[in-house]
């Protein structure tokens, strides 16, 4: 408990524990459907389109949040687009503007400001990386995602496994895909820049994945998937600070050591319940 005082004296870790408590469980709620839908990628994907957008306002001087958040947005609507047309199968739409992304990020980094340590703090993460705005943006963006699955629930499951009768019962499904995909867009973007682009995506897969191996059922996995978010990070973050490791990959670490014990867990209920 000493530690925890004593880590909570410094405003900027103080400001990381507050953004990372709100994108960890908006990260993990919004991951649920993406990771039913297949979209569990998408993370990845639309990291990398902001970290191509960081380095386009960092080239040009101009602030990096209002310049990510419209161009992930808009990447976000266009693999929405994309995959809905059938054109392009949703893993290879993701893995083509990811690449993409990347690669123009690299290149204007390069030939701008260089790779310095301001960049190499959106590719793995920086716990000094948050502002007042960051807070400000994650508690509204936490509160509209839970008022969206408290009064909207019953439309989103509807939505994440059957989009077809959700249209049959007059659901506006892409309304709700639109919606998920923004939600999600804006996530990232605050989550990379204490996650870094390389590892933000783990936050949207990892509690969704463990909390399927032993609920079966939406709204469990849902609540179980938001409480195993936030309780890993707080762990991640705390391990960060004790032993000098990156945030992110402290985080990461956390939350594949509860994947790999849910996994334990599922196995032997499994086994008793064959016996």
């Amino acid at each position: 408990m000493q530690l925890i005082f004593e880590m909570f004296t410094y405003p900027f870790i103080l400001r990381a524990f507050e953004v990372g408590i709100m994108v960890s469980l908006c990260a993990a709620l919004l991951g649920v459907s993406l990771v039913l839908k297949r979209y569990s990628m998408i993370g990845d994907g639309l990291s990398h389109v902001s970290y191509g957008a960081l380095s386009i306002a960092m080239a040009f001087g101009l602030a990096p949040l209002k310049v990510s958040i419209p161009i992930v947005v808009i990447a976000a609507f266009c693999l929405l687009r994309i995959t809905q047309e059938g054109k392009i199968k949703s893993d290879a739409a993701i893995a083509v503007l990811s690449a993409a992304s990347l690669a123009i990020g690299v290149i204007i980094t390069a030939l701008t400001t260089g790779m310095n340590t301001d960049v190499c703090s959106y590719m793995f993460g920086s716990i000094l990386a948050m502002s007042e705005s960051d807070v400000q943006l994650s508690v509204v963006l936490s509160i509209v995602v839970l008022i969206m699955f408290v009064f909207c629930y019953h439309k989103i499951f509807a939505v994440t496994f059957d989009e077809n009768f959700a249209k049959a019962i007059g659901v506006k499904t892409s309304f709700y895909n639109s919606l998920i995909a923004v939600l999600t867009a804006i996530t990232i973007v605050l989550g990379m820049r204490m996650m870094g682009a390389m590892l933000i995506s783990s936050l949207i897969i990892f509690p969704a994945l463990s909390s399927m191996r032993i609920i079966k059922n939406f709204l469990g996995v849902v609540i179980c998937s938001g409480f195993l978010s936030v309780l890993c990070f707080c762990i991640g973050i705390v391990i960060s600070y004790r032993y000098s490791t990156p945030t992110g990959a402290s985080v990461v670490i956390v939350n594949l050591g509860v994947f790999l014990g849910f996994c334990l867990l599922a196995k032997r209920k499994d086994k008793i319940i064959k016996e």
